[in-house]
């Protein structure tokens, strides 16, 4: 059995792995290389956790925390920061965050924890330096995420302050618009796919905050349904490949009543 190891041990690692007798390809990364490897990691670990694989998902989280270690390995060679001190700023961060854990602040349910949190931030960026005047409660939201994760995360944060949907209802009749709009523009004689992009765009969002609303988050769940669309299409390859039959030769009803088959073994 492998000796255990230390996040300790781990950082020294890092620190050898970049030495100049270390590793080349290593020595050779930057923040802009790590960045895909970064983000390929993050998603392998929802991937681990979706599938309830905790196996994968202690290695998976191993492996991002080795991407998160190798980012505070260049911060100190370049001298903007290391890794001991971002795990000190985020602790004090969660700290002053969490004055119902970690003071005398009383909360009676989530909802006001997270109204607490927006409040908080709000004071810490009327107190930093970089405060422009012109900050907005959104700017913590990545523009980099994936759109459904970013519309669900800058929906979020406006409910925390108030700005929501009075009830779910209300979103049903904004989708019935949605969709009735994005038709109007599909119908008119002369297309603008501009005008089409804008209102299928507008149809997401909405769907975003239906998700939200019913504590689904799109991101996961249009994941979900892609993986049971790879199943599913996968079994009609299949039953092609037994039937010696290729996409030339299969009609439209033959592969739906294949779709249909899966469909029903996923049931049963």
């Amino acid at each position: 059995m492998a000796s255990k190891k230390t996040f300790q041990d781990l950082v020294e690692m890092m620190a050898k792995l970049r030495s100049p007798d270390g590793c080349p390809w290593d020595r050779e990364q930057t923040y802009a290389t790590l960045g895909p490897m970064l983000i390929e990691e993050a998603y392998e670990v929802l991937e681990a956790v979706e599938a309830e694989n905790w196996e994968e998902l202690r290695d998976e989280l191993g492996d991002l925390l080795f991407q998160i270690v190798f980012y505070g390995q260049i911060g100190a060679e370049d001298g903007h920061f290391d890794v001991e001190q971002a795990i000190s700023r985020v602790h004090e961060k969660m700290t002053r965050r969490h004055p119902h854990v970690f003071g005398d602040q009383k909360v009676e349910s989530t909802a006001e924890v997270l109204s607490n949190w927006e409040a908080i931030k709000a004071t810490e960026r009327q107190a930093s330096k970089e405060d422009r005047g012109d900050q907005s409660l959104l700017d913590g939201t990545s523009t980099k995420l994936p759109a459904l994760l970013e519309a669900n995360q800058l929906t979020t944060k406006a409910a925390r302050v108030g700005f929501d949907w009075k009830k779910g209802e209300d979103l049903f009749a904004k989708l019935d618009e949605e969709i009735r709009e994005l038709r109007e523009e599909i119908d008119q004689e002369e297309r603008d796919q501009d005008a089409i992009a804008e209102e299928i765009g507008d149809l997401l969002f909405v769907i975003a905050n239906l998700a939200r609303w019913h504590g689904v988050e799109p991101e996961s769940a249009l994941r979900a349904t892609n993986r049971k669309f790879r199943r599913r299409f996968s079994y009609i390859e299949k039953r092609l490949r037994e039937e010696n039959k290729s996409w030339s030769e299969v009609s439209l009803e033959e592969m739906d009543q294949h779709w249909n088959e899966a469909k029903r073994r996923e049931k049963s």
